[in-house]
C-alpha cells in the first residue's frame, strides 16, 4: 500500500467540515469520498470512488446485516404506526410525563437500561418518547443528544456486541507483546479491570443525567431548546429531519389505539434479540458469559427486527386493524423511512473504506505513539483513539487499529496489567468521543435517525457536552498518570467539575444571550397538550 502520510487525512475532514458547514450530509460524503479517490488515483478518481461505496454494501457482511436491520425496524416502525401504538404511547405517556424533566429521566434512564447493543438501544428510546417529547416542546436536537450519549456509553461497560468485539482486540493487543501465553491474563478480566479508566463513557452518562435533572442547556443547544420552547419548533425551520413518520404515513386509520401495539412488537424485538444473540453464542459448556461475548449481535439483530414485524402482522390481524395486503404496503413504506439513513451508512461506510485505503488510522497511531511517557500515555490514547473514530466514522474501526497498537505500547513502558488495563479502556472513551463528534459515525446517524432529528443539527448541538466532558475525562486521567489515585475517586471529583460547568456555561451562555438558561415551554403550551 502506498504510503499517503498526511494526505490521508484530507477526505474524511474534508467531508466532515464540508457536512457541518453546509448541513448536506449526502453531498458531504459523497464528495469525500470522490476526494480519496482522487488521491488514490492521482486523477478523476470516479471509478475507485463508485468501488468504495459499491464494497461498502457487498464487502461487509455486517453491513449488509445492519442494512436489513433497519430495513425490518423501519417496517415494524410503519406497522406500529398505522396500528396506532405511536399514539396510544403518546396519549398514556401524556397523562404520566408530564414535565420535561420526567420525559428526560425516561429517555435516560430507558438508555441505560437497553446496554446490549446501540443500534438497538437507540430504535427502542428514540422510538418510545419522540412523540411525547414533541409534546412536551423538548427539541429533538436535546432527544438525539440524550439517545446518543446513552447508547454506546451503556453498551462499552455491560455485556455487549461491543464488548464481544474489543475482547477480541485485547487479545490480539496481547498477542503481539512478548508475554508466554501462560503469562498472558483472561481477556474478560482486563475488561473488567478497565471498566473504571473508561471516564469519559461514564462522565457521558452522567452528563446526561445532570443536563436532564437541571434542564440546564450551554451552546447551540440553548438555542435550540429556545426555539423549542418558546416558538413550538422541535426541529429548525429548515431542518432535514432523517425520519418523519407522520409526514410520510400519514394518520392511523384507529378509532381506539392500544398500547399492546406498541409495547409487544418491542417487548419481541428485545427478547428475540437478546434470545439469538445467546443462541448463537452457545456452545456445548459454554457459560453465560461466554454466550453473550461469542454472540452475533449482527444477525441477532436481523432476528429480532423480523420477529417484531411478524408480531405486528398479528396484531393487525387479531385487532381487524390490517389486512394482509394493508400491512404489506405499510411495509414497504416503513423501507422508504430508512432510505435516509442507509444512504448516509452507506457513505459513511465508504469513507471508512477511503481511510483504510489511504492508512488514515496507521498514520494517526504511528504519529502519535513515537515519544510517549507512561503518565500522559492514557490521555494520548484517549485523543488520538477519538480522532481516529473522528475521522473514520467508526467506534470500532478506531478500536482495531488502536488496540492492537497500545497494548504492547503499554507493556513495553510500564510492564504492568493495570496499564494495559488503563489503555483499554481509554481505547473505548477515545472511540466514543470520536463517534459523538463525527457526523459520518453509524451511532450519530441512527440516533438522529430513530429521533427524527436533522443529522448536522444533531451533531453541532452534542458537540459542546462531548468535548466538555472529554476534557474532564482527560483533566482525570493526567491526574491519575502522576498520581496513581483511584480511577472511583477521581470519577466522583469529574461528576462534581461537570455539575459545575453545567451550571456556569449555561449561566454564562444564557447572559450572552439574554434568554432563560432553563428554558421551557409557556404555560398555555403545557396546558394545551390536556385538551
Amino acid at each position: 500500500m502506498a504510503d499517503f502520510g498526511a494526505l490521508s487525512l484530507v477526505p474524511p475532514l474534508f467531508a466532515i467540515l464540508l457536512a457541518i458547514l453546509t448541513r448536506k450530509a449526502v453531498l458531504s460524503l459523497f464528495l469525500g469520498v470522490w476526494m480519496g479517490g482522487v488521491i488514490a488515483t492521482g486523477g478523476l478518481g470516479v471509478g475507485q470512488t463508485f468501488t468504495w461505496i459499491a464494497e461498502a454494501i457487498g464487502d461487509s457482511t455486517f453491513h449488509a446485516k445492519v442494512m436489513i436491520f433497519l430495513l425490518l425496524l423501519g417496517s415494524a416502525i410503519a406497522m406500529i404506526w398505522r396500528l396506532g401504538g405511536s399514539h396510544a404511547v403518546r396519549d398514556w405517556t401524556i397523562k404520566h410525563l408530564d414535565t420535561q424533566r420526567k420525559v428526560g429521566v425516561v429517555a435516560w434512564l430507558l438508555g441505560i437500561v437497553m446496554f446490549f447493543d446501540d443500534y438497538a438501544n437507540t430504535a427502542i428510546v428514540g422510538s418510545s418518547v419522540k412523540d411525547v417529547s414533541d409534546r412536551l416542546q423538548i427539541s429533538r436536537e436535546k432527544l438525539s443528544y440524550i439517545v446518543d450519549s446513552t447508547a454506546a456509553p451503556v453498551s462499552t461497560l455491560g455485556i455487549s456486541s461491543w464488548v464481544a468485539y474489543q475482547l477480541s482486540m485485547i487479545e490480539s493487543g496481547y498477542e503481539a507483546t512478548d508475554l508466554a501465553a501462560a503469562a498472558i491474563p483472561d481477556a474478560f478480566g482486563v475488561f473488567l479491570q478497565s471498566i473504571p479508566y473508561n471516564m469519559y463513557a461514564i462522565l457521558a452518562i452522567v452528563m446526561v443525567g445532570i443536563v436532564v435533572l437541571s434542564g440546564r442547556d450551554y451552546g447551540e443547544m440553548l438555542g435550540a431548546e429556545h426555539r423549542a420552547a418558546t416558538s413550538g419548533l422541535v426541529n429548525r425551520e429548515d431542518a432535514r429531519p432523517m425520519q418523519d413518520v407522520a409526514s410520510e404515513l400519514g394518520e392511523p386509520n384507529v378509532d381506539n389505539p392500544r398500547l399492546r401495539s406498541f409495547f409487544l412488537p418491542i417487548g419481541v424485538l428485545i427478547l428475540v434479540t437478546i434470545g439469538s444473540a445467546l443462541w448463537s453464542g452457545y456452545e456445548p459448556g459454554a457459560t453465560l458469559q461466554q454466550m453473550f461475548t461469542g454472540g452475533d449481535y449482527a444477525m441477532a439483530l436481523i432476528f429480532g427486527s423480523f420477529a417484531m414485524v411478524v408480531s405486528t402482522y398479528f396484531l393487525g390481524w387479531f385487532d381487524g386493524h390490517l389486512s394482509l395486503g394493508e400491512s404489506v404496503d405499510a411495509t414497504i413504506d416503513g423501507f422508504s423511512l430508512m432510505l435516509t439513513a442507509v444512504t448516509i451508512l452507506v457513505l459513511a461506510w465508504s469513507i471508512g473504506n477511503v481511510a483504510n485505503a489511504l492508512g488514515t488510522g496507521e498514520y494517526v497511531a504511528a504519529w502519535a505513539t513515537q515519544t510517549l511517557s507512561p503518565a500522559v500515555l492514557p490521555v494520548i490514547v484517549l485523543f488520538v483513539t477519538g480522532f481516529v473514530a473522528f475521522a473514520m466514522g467508526s467506534a470500532w474501526a478506531a478500536m482495531s487499529i488502536m488496540t492492537p497498537i497500545v497494548i504492547p505500547v503499554a507493556w513495553e513502558l510500564a510492564g504492568t496489567h493495570t496499564m494495559v488495563a488503563v489503555v483499554v479502556g481509554m481505547v473505548f472513551s477515545g472511540a466514543i468521543f470520536g463517534d459523538h463528534t463525527s457526523p459520518i459515525s453509524d451511532t450519530t446517524v441512527l440516533s438522529a435517525t430513530f429521533t427524527g432529528a436533522d443529522l448536522i443539527d444533531h451533531v453541532r448541538t452534542q458537540l459542546y457536552y462531548a468535548v466538555t466532558v472529554a476534557f474532564v475525562a482527560a483533566g482525570l486521567m493526567i491526574v491519575w498518570g502522576f498520581t496513581r489515585l483511584s480511577p472511583v475517586l477521581l470519577l466522583g471529583v469529574g461528576v462534581l467539575v461537570l455539575i459545575g460547568l453545567v451550571y456556569g456555561l449555561s449561566a454564562i451562555d444564557a447572559n450572552r444571550r439574554s434568554i432563560d438558561p432553563a428554558p421551557t415551554p409557556p404555560d398555555s403550551a403545557v396546558d394545551s397538550m390536556d385538551d
